[in-house]
């Protein structure tokens, strides 16, 4: 309770309140890392259940070649911290805190639903779409410590693809970021920060987000 209160008072004062960035990308896609570069240091909370699924299986001394003797344990672990990740969003949303939402893309339905229900509280949203050639993300996902079975990655990339448009109208075309991670260099990102930080710092304009902050404040003043 302690930790909830905190969030909700700090609300007012977090750089990024009520502005959500979505991040599309699958296996291999480079996804985190380039998440790292444009929007770190901006003051927005990390909703990523993978991160706490590795933390959690290094933690508990199993491979992270995922080998099927420990699938029991994997699947454990893995929905503990899907718990632990949507407990942690809840806080954040609660103290209308700005957010960077991982996802793979693949189910746009989950994503539109997440959608709504940031702007429905008075979130600006936005998608972050990481994108790169199949053959890429083959030879990056091969590279990482925690590898993905072949053809995950290649089924997980064409939905992904074929998702693209679709997103693209849910957001629309002014708050849909494309990043072409082939051969992301320094320039490409550093612009993407720019861009990001840009948005991050924009004014509320939302009238419930506005509603929000001004009864907090009223909150306050009473005490």
């Amino acid at each position: 309770m302690q930790l909830e209160r905190f969030i909700i008072q700090e609300g007012l004062y977090d750089p990024g309140i009520f502005k959500a960035f979505f991040l599309a990308g699958g296996p291999g896609s480079g996804k985190t890392y380039v998440t790292q570069r444009i929007t770190g240091g901006l003051g927005l909370k990390n909703v990523n259940s993978d991160t706490a699924f590795e933390t959690a299986i290094k933690k508990a001394g199993l491979s992270l070649d995922m080998p099927a003797s420990q699938e029991k344990e994997r699947d454990e672990i893995r929905a503990r911290s899907k718990q632990l990740t949507a407990k942690s969003l809840d806080l954040y949303v609660k103290g209308r805190l700005g957010l960077v939402i991982d996802s793979t893309a693949r189910d746009t339905n989950k994503i539109q639903v997440g959608l709504q229900g940031l702007k429905r509280l008075g979130y600006d949203c936005y998608m972050i779409f990481v994108n790169t050639s199949l053959e890429v993300a083959l030879a990056r996902n091969a590279a990482r410590s925690r590898t993905v079975p072949v053809e995950i990655v290649k089924k997980s990339h064409a939905q992904i693809q074929m998702n693209m448009g679709k997103l693209q109208r849910l957001f629309g075309m002014k708050n849909f970021i494309v990043i072409d991670n082939n051969k992301a260099n320094e320039d490409v990102l550093q612009k993407s920060y720019k861009m990001v930080r840009k948005l991050v710092k924009n004014p509320i304009q939302n009238y419930t987000a506005k509603t929000w902050m001004r009864q907090e404040l009223e909150k306050r003043r009473s005490k």
